[in-house]
């Protein structure tokens, strides 16, 4: 099961990265986090923590990291896993930003239906957050 929205950003890749890389503001564009953080540096490997405004903290690790294209964070909990991936896509001097969120594990039916309708919502929000940041600090 996989949710995907993307949004084009007035702002080169690079910009739109420093955002991302700035791990402790994300909730400063995204509505739907309260807090994270990560143990070392936005790299490969990883680990941190994110406290979605709604629910319980959740552990999360760099899986893929490629400076100013993309970025994956995987979250686990017991019979269940998500995955984030945050893409970046040049298109002149914009770039597309795409957020897809990918569900496995056998919890996954029950779960991931109940996160699509929200991820639906909160992802054109949340990435509507990421253009107005991006294009502002221009």
């Amino acid at each position: 099961m996989q949710v995907e929205h993307g949004i084009l950003v007035q702002a080169p890749a690079e910009r739109v990265f420093r955002i991302y890389e700035n791990v402790a503001a994300w909730h400063t564009w995204d509505p739907d986090t309260k807090r994270a953080s990560l143990e070392g540096p936005f790299a490969v490997g990883t680990r941190g923590s994110l406290t979605p405004a709604k629910g319980n903290t959740v552990p999360m690790l760099l899986t893929q990291v490629e400076r100013n294209a993309c970025f994956t964070v995987e979250s686990r909990i017991p019979l269940f896993r998500m995955v984030f991936e945050h893409e970046l896509v040049p298109q002149g001097d914009a770039v597309k930003a795409i957020h897809r969120v990918t569900f496995a594990g056998p919890l996954s039916f029950l779960l991931g239906r109940m996160l699509v309708k929200q991820l639906n919502q909160g992802l054109p929000v949340t990435l509507a957050g990421l253009k107005r940041l991006a294009e502002s600090a221009a």
